[in-house]
C-alpha cells in the first residue's frame, strides 16, 4: 500500500475515533453527566483522546499489512451517579459514537455522489483505483504519480472516510465490553441478566483481541466495501 494511502488512513481513522468519543461526552453531559465535558473530553481536538496504542500502534500496524487502519482511544468517563436513569441514558450514551461515525459517513458519501455527478474523472478515479485498493494497490500505486488532481484527492479522502467510519461503527456496536454494543445491550437485559452479562466486563478487552486475531475484521471489512461499492454504483 503506498505511503499515501495509508498517511490518509491514519489522519481518517484519528478524526473518526476523535468524533466517536466526543459524542460519547456529548451524550453523557445531555444526560446529566457533566464529568468527560469537565475533563475537555467533549471535543474535536485528537490530543484530548488518543491511547498510545489503540490511536497509534494498532493502526499502524494493520495499514503496513494492508488492511484498513483500525483503533480506539482513551474511553470517556462516565459518572452512572450523575446520570437521571443510568441504564436507560447509558444506552444512549453507548449508541452516540458510533452514530456519529454513521453520520460522518453519510455525509461522506453525499460529497461524493456529488464529486461523481459533477466530475466524470472522480466516477473513473473510484471505479478502477479505489474499489481494488486492498485487492491490488500496485495500481493506486502506478497512478497516484500521473493520476491524483485535487478532486480525485479529495475522493479519496472522502473514501476512506465512508469506510473507515462505518467500519468502526459496526465493530463497536458487537455486544463485547468494553465495546459500546455492551453498554447497549446491557441496558436493553432485565435487571438479572443484566447482572450477569456484566461479569464478562473483567475479560472483555481479552475477548475482543481474539476475534482481532481470529480475523474477524475482515468479515467486517468486506461487507462494508460492498456496501459502499453498491451506494457508489
Amino acid at each position: 500500500m503506498s505511503i499515501l494511502s495509508i498517511v490518509i488512513q491514519l489522519f481518517i481513522l484519528l478524526f473518526a475515533i476523535t468524533v466517536h468519543e466526543a459524542a460519547h461526552g456529548w451524550a453523557a453531559n445531555k444526560m446529566g453527566d457533566p464529568t468527560a465535558y469537565n475533563l475537555g473530553r467533549v471535543s474535536l481536538n485528537p490530543l484530548a483522546h488518543i491511547d498510545p496504542i489503540g490511536t497509534v500502534l494498532l493502526p499502524v500496524m494493520l495499514a503496513l499489512v494492508r488492511l484498513p487502519a483500525f483503533g480506539w482511544a482513551k474511553p470517556v468517563p462516565v459518572n452512572p451517579f450523575n446520570l437521571r436513569n443510568p441504564r436507560r441514558d447509558n444506552i444512549w450514551i453507548s449508541f452516540a459514537g458510533p452514530a456519529a461515525n454513521c453520520l460522518v459517513a453519510a455525509a461522506s458519501i453525499l460529497v461524493l455522489l456529488v464529486l461523481k455527478f459533477l466530475n466524470p474523472g472522480v466516477d473513473q478515479f473510484l471505479k478502477i483505483i479505489v474499489r481494488t485498493l486492498f485487492k491490488n494497490p500496485e495500481i493506486l500505486r502506478a497512478a497516484l504519480p500521473h493520476g491524483l488532481y485535487p478532486l480525485q484527492g479529495l475522493a479519496l479522502i472522502l473514501y476512506f472516510a465512508v469506510l473507515i467510519n462505518i467500519y468502526l461503527a459496526i465493530f463497536n456496536l458487537i455486544p463485547i465490553p468494553p465495546l459500546d454494543g455492551s453498554g447497549i445491550l446491557l441496558g436493553l437485559l432485565p435487571d438479572e441478566a443484566a447482572q450477569k452479562y456484566d461479569r464478562l466486563r473483567p475479560f472483555g478487552f481479552i475477548l475482543v483481541l481474539g476475534i482481532i486475531y481470529l480475523g474477524f475484521l475482515n468479515m467486517i471489512i468486506i461487507p462494508v466495501q460492498i456496501f459502499i461499492d453498491l451506494l457508489l454504483g
